[in-house]
């Protein structure tokens, strides 16, 4: 029964992460703005609601573990996994200008994560200033998009992905599609957990690596889709958005319904390869404006050395 439960969440998965590139896509060109503004918003942190309602009821049921692992992993998961993967099946053309923004953000907020975790407890008023700061972010963000597509010819949209009508039916696809990816990730996580703990995994271990990667399958679904769609901006943008909703949403709404101790393995390993891998990821950009299949492959070999140090338990 439990395979069954897995293998009917990834077909969800698979139907709603299709469902939400083709939305996205359409919603962007009727906005007038770049899809990886949508794919760091619409997309993004669409996508990122599974690790909001596990981080929760992890927080309420007193598994901080979870809670916050979910965030850390998923993080880790989005960079070395998620853009891994989708590097790989298409190398990845990035903006730079907008990159500045959006990588400084993404720095910014890891910093922020890693002050939090260092301290050792999550609080209500550090839960106020990480919402602050997404809420200042997201308005930057709109401003300088709209500005930069204003000054600019109309983004390219390719016509595999355009839909016709208006806007509320590619919003009702977007949103569809987040609620399938939704419901497809909450059945395979409830099966994967129970597999875990079955198999003898600790909390922490399970937050890191099984829920981790079972709340961020709608990112690896969504930007494997826009691969394969070479909607680089969707791609990218998806997971740079939520890992930057990870910290400053997620850690913020966590903290100020319910605030939790940081587990100390948290602290002492998984904050850094957190912070080592989001480091990776700009100097990559930086260096070549893209994601290739060769640093891909790289960000794969990292993700799989990392989970099997987790696991193994060194």
């Amino acid at each position: 029964m439990v395979y069954l439960q897995l293998f009917l969440g990834f077909a969800l998965l698979v139907a709603g992460g299709e469902a939400l590139v083709r939305g996205a896509v359409s919603v962007a060109s009727r906005l007038g703005v770049s899809p990886l503004l949508i794919g760091l918003t619409l997309v993004g942190f669409g996508t990122s609601t599974p690790e909001l309602v596990t981080s929760l009821q992890a927080a309420y049921g007193g598994f901080p573990g979870i809670a916050i692992g979910n965030v850390v992993g998923s993080n880790i998961a989005n960079i070395l996994l998620i853009l891994g993967v989708a590097a790989v099946i298409m190398p990845l053309s990035i903006d730079p200008v907008s990159f500045c923004r959006d990588g400084a953000a993404l720095a910014i907020a890891t910093m922020l994560a890693v002050g939090v975790i260092l301290i050792g407890s999550l609080y209500q008023w550090m839960g106020a200033v990480l919402i602050l700061a997404l809420l200042a972010y997201l308005l930057v963000a709109y401003l300088s998009d709209r500005a930069t597509v204003a000054a600019s010819e109309a983004p390219d949209f390719p016509e595999s992905t355009s839909m016709p009508g208006p806007i509320w039916i590619a919003l009702g696809l977007a949103f569809g599609g987040i609620a399938v990816t939704i419901v497809g990730a909450r059945l395979t996580v409830d099966a994967a957990v129970t597999l875990a703990l079955l198999w003898g995994m600790s909390e922490t271990v399970v937050g890191l690596t099984v829920v981790a990667v079972g709340t961020s399958l709608p990112e690896l679904v969504t930007s494997v889709m826009a691969a394969l769609r070479r909607e680089s901006g969707i791609a990218f943008g998806n997971v740079i958005g939520s890992n930057i909703y990870n910290i400053l949403g997620i850690l913020g709404i966590t903290a100020l319904v319910q605030p939790i101790p940081i587990p100390p393995q948290i602290a002492q390993l998984d904050v850094w390869v957190m912070s080592t891998a989001t480091i990776a990821l700009i100097v990559a950009v930086v260096a070549w404006r893209r994601i290739g299949r060769w640093t891909g492959l790289v960000f794969l070999g990292a993700y799989a050395a990392y989970n099997g140090w987790l696991v193994s338990g060194v």
